[in-house]
């Protein structure tokens, strides 16, 4: 299992093939609160980052700089140095969500062969590296090299999902995946306060400290959850659907899937099309929503950076909260019914958030809006989970995490579009109504094992 005779660490790959469900969710949140941590820490940092480059006059900084200037004029965002901050942030982000989405299904692809956990080390040593490169660099170039490095190996995530859903149990399958959206709540709470008490100069030491911890504690510790008899027959056969991903078209119709060894039956290859499409909806909608809020709330209450760093303390905590008291507990099958509540609960909120012109407007709207956050990417996850055969797993999961990517690539630049050339109330309602899409996809959708039952 990863323990040597008397409990320390060995070199050695875990022989036993099924692992206690229990340890493997254990390690999993650990390992996930420690990447994650590392990722958020330097998050609060990124404002003075690109100020400091900006101010040595970096020939790189500046051309972004130029085409961000262009963006914002092209939408017409007021001149201000705060917005401009978020706008120059969420560009980089766009472009790491790019890289998140070209490389998931191929990770995938390779684990379904290999196996999760070589795979896994291999995306953590890139991480580090990716680390490592900031940290011992000053320059705008380092930066995005690291980020570079940083997006293409973050396939972490889409393996831990896919070694949730190699656990045997539809129950140990939802706990696993409420266990991962808890870590995500959690990172991206302490993270930021972390982040935010520390020099620039020192965070990204810490950052490479985080990860290099977590490369060890999941070479010592993390099972293999994928037996060789249950792989895929071949890399080849893997690459070749998940280069079918590169296209938009293809990643939303699961080619890689329906074209793998043993793909779900017609009826179900149908279903997941149509899960895959509503995850991509929500988190389209959702992303885009989410990353105006620091506008809005600095426009229309002139929140502060600490002031924006408390309001998302408090939804990070609320969004744990609630996956520790109600998410994991939400029984196998019920889930798409959960997804569905959560998502009428997202109209009213973001409503509130949009017209609200109160303090206690928008707290309650944020108070709607953590729950539905809490509940509908794990409850999703854990429903196309279901889906595969055990050699397939890793494909589905990194197609899942790549269409995710790709709506977060899109969704912060479309809705700072429609933000600040239609007005805030008009853009939080549009999307508001645009949540019943995917409540509507999901209306007339059976679960994996009522359709395994039909048929």
């Amino acid at each position: 299992m990863g323990w040597g005779a008397g409990g320390g660490c060995t070199p050695r790959p875990p022989i036993r093939p099924q692992p206690a469900e229990a340890r493997v969710l254990a390690v999993l949140f650990l390992g996930l609160l420690l990447d994650l941590l590392a990722f958020t820490v330097l998050l609060p940092l990124l404002p003075g980052l690109l100020d400091s480059r900006g101010q040595a006059h970096d020939p790189l900084y500046g051309s972004w700089q130029r085409g961000v200037d262009w963006f914002a004029a092209a939408i017409g965002m007021p001149v201000e140095k705060r917005y401009n901050s978020v706008l120059f942030g969420g560009l980089i982000g766009s472009v790491f969500s790019v890289l998140q989405f070209l490389t998931a299904p191929l990770t995938g692809a390779v684990s379904d062969r290999l196996g999760r956990r070589p795979v896994m080390l291999l995306c953590l040593a890139g991480l580090a590296a990716s680390y490592a490169v900031w940290a011992a660099s000053e320059s705008f170039a380092a930066f995005l090299a690291s980020r570079l490095i940083g997006g293409i190996s973050k396939g972490n995530v889409s393996l831990s999902t896919a070694i949730v859903a190699d656990l045997g149990s539809a129950s140990a399958r939802s706990r696993g995946m409420a266990v991962i959206g808890a870590a995500f709540s959690l990172g991206f709470t302490l993270g930021p306060m972390l982040g935010a008490s520390l020099p620039v100069e020192t965070a990204p030491w810490l950052a490479l400290l985080l990860a290099a911890s977590d490369l060890l504690f999941l070479f010592c510790f993390l099972p293999e959850t994928l037996p060789p008899e249950k792989r895929a027959p071949s890399i080849a056969l893997g690459f070749r659907a998940a280069a079918d991903l590169l296209s938009p078209l293809a990643l939303l119709r699961f080619s890689a899937v329906a074209r793998g060894q043993d793909p779900p039956s017609g009826e179900r290859l149908g279903h997941l099309r149509r899960l895959g499409l509503v995850y991509f909806l929500y988190l389209f909608l959702f992303s885009g929503l989410e990353y105006t809020l620091s506008f809005l709330v600095h426009q229309r209450f002139q929140f502060s950076s600490l002031q924006q760093g408390k309001m998302f303390f408090f939804i990070g905590l609320t969004m744990a909260t609630i996956q520790g008291a109600y998410a994991r507990r939400i029984s196998p099958g019920r889930e798409v019914a959960a997804v569905k509540r959560a998502i009428l609960v997202l109209v009213p909120a973001f409503l509130l958030i949009g017209w609200g012109h109160t303090l206690p407007a928008l707290g309650l709207g944020l108070l709607l809006y953590s729950f539905a956050a809490a509940v509908v990417v794990p409850c999703l996850s854990s429903v196309v989970a279901g889906y595969g055969s055990p050699g397939q797993k890793g494909t589905v999961m990194g197609t899942l995490r790549s269409l995710g990517a790709l709506a977060r690539a899109v969704g912060p630049l479309v809705a700072a579009s429609v933000y600040w050339l239609a007005g805030p109330p008009a853009c939080f309602t549009v999307c508001s109504g645009l949540f019943l899409l995917p409540f509507a996809l999901l209306r007339s959708l059976r679960t994996p094992a009522q359709t395994l039952k039909a048929e």
